[in-house]
């Protein structure tokens, strides 16, 4: 996971000692969404072009579940990472704060 968030990402780090790899996030924001049922707790990145930064991506060796899909709020595709984890990964089409 450190050299997908170091190599592929790109994320400026520093290293606090035994490879403990301690990351800058890129600017963020936290969606807080009403919900009837299920809470759900969900980390996702955007992009400003989804095709592109799949490709670009994938060049670095990523993997995806399927391709990119209109999910309504924008268009989104699933990140296969190292160690079964995923993340999503998408353009949005709302507003952002930033």
């Amino acid at each position: 996971m450190r050299s997908i968030l170091r190599d592929v990402f790109g994320w400026h780090h520093v290293d606090a000692g035994d490879g403990w790899l301690i990351f800058a996030l890129p600017p963020a924001e936290v969606g807080v969404h009403p919900a009837e049922y299920q809470v759900r707790r969900d980390l996702s990145l955007m992009c400003d072009d989804i095709h592109a930064t799949v490709q670009e991506l994938q060049r670095k060796g990523l993997e995806f579940r399927g391709e990119p899909e209109d999910e309504g709020f924008g268009i989104g595709v699933t990140m296969l990472l190292p160690g079964g984890a995923e993340l999503f990964l998408y353009e949005p089409r709302h507003e952002t704060a930033i």
